[in-house]
């Protein structure tokens, strides 16, 4: 069992950055590819950013030189620093943990609460 939980949410303005952070316990968190995910009112969870066990990264398109995902094994913490937001990235934002690095909800196992990020025009 891993337990995650998320902080660093909030509002700000378009244009503006934001830094999230997800903190692990229970199972060894170097063994699982991390993920981020987000989900705006009325619609699908949509993946945002992922990384591997040995530090390799994918994104989104749409967050893509925009968001960096990192991750700290010695800490089992995950990050995502979100630059120049914009208000279509408001949602709340979900760390999660799985077995490989893929941007679909249901391989990954577990999940934390989210945290709300609000970005105002």
């Amino acid at each position: 069992q891993v337990q995650l939980v998320e902080s660093g949410g909030g509002l700000v303005q378009a244009g503006g950055s934001l830094r999230l952070s997800c903190a692990a316990s229970g199972r060894t968190f170097s063994n699982y590819a991390m993920g981020w995910f987000r989900q705006a009112p009325g619609k699908e969870r949509e993946f945002v950013a992922a990384i591997n066990r040995n530090g390799g990264s994918t994104y989104a398109d749409s967050v893509r030189g925009r968001f960096t995902i990192s991750r700290d094994n010695a800490k089992n913490t995950v990050a995502l620093q979100m630059n120049s937001l914009k208000p279509e990235d408001t949602a709340v934002y979900y760390c999660a943990a799985g077995r490989t690095m893929v941007n679909t909800p249901r391989y990954y196992d577990y999940w934390g609460q989210g945290t709300q990020v609000t970005v105002s025009s």
